[in-house]
């Protein structure tokens, strides 16, 4: 039989599987290669599933509040790569704008030729992209890690 804090950290490691396979869904099924950034995105979830499996184990509160703050990490990085993606501020140089810098060599056909940028928007709904929802969802799985950390 579980605990209060099993399920509670059950939960909100649910929300984070579900983040993942979404995630790959988007990528599989529908050949939406993910960029940098999306891959950043996506590690704070697949942490936050071990984190659960690490409670399920041997419960521990302390992991419950580290699955919130790596989830929330996960959560700015979203907001990050939103903004980007939005034009509202720079991001990495290496997967935004033209990708190039005056110092590449524009011959040079070891360069990878489909980098996926990650200031396009692959997909929205409700004008909302992939990144912001990801974030969004983040921050309610940050709540329920919290939850877990109180419920214990």
């Amino acid at each position: 039989m579980m605990t209060k804090l099993q399920k509670a950290a059950l939960m909100a490691a649910a929300g984070s599987a579900g983040l993942m396979i979404g995630a790959l869904i988007f990528q599989y099924v529908f050949g939406m290669a993910p960029c940098k950034m999306c891959i950043w995105q996506r590690w704070p979830h697949v942490i936050a599933i071990i984190l659960w499996a690490l409670i399920y184990f041997k419960p521990n509160r302390l992991l419950a509040l580290l699955g919130g703050i790596v989830v929330l990490v996960g959560g700015c990085i979203g907001v990050y790569h939103a903004g980007v993606e939005q034009k509202w501020w720079e991001g990495p140089s290496d997967c935004t704008g033209s990708g190039l810098s005056l110092s590449d060599n524009l011959l040079d056909m070891s360069a990878p030729v489909n980098i996926v940028m990650c200031d396009v928007i692959p997909w929205a709904m409700f004008g909302i992209s992939m990144a912001g929802w990801n974030a969004i969802i983040s921050f309610g799985i940050v709540y329920l890690w919290f939850r877990a950390f109180r419920t214990a």
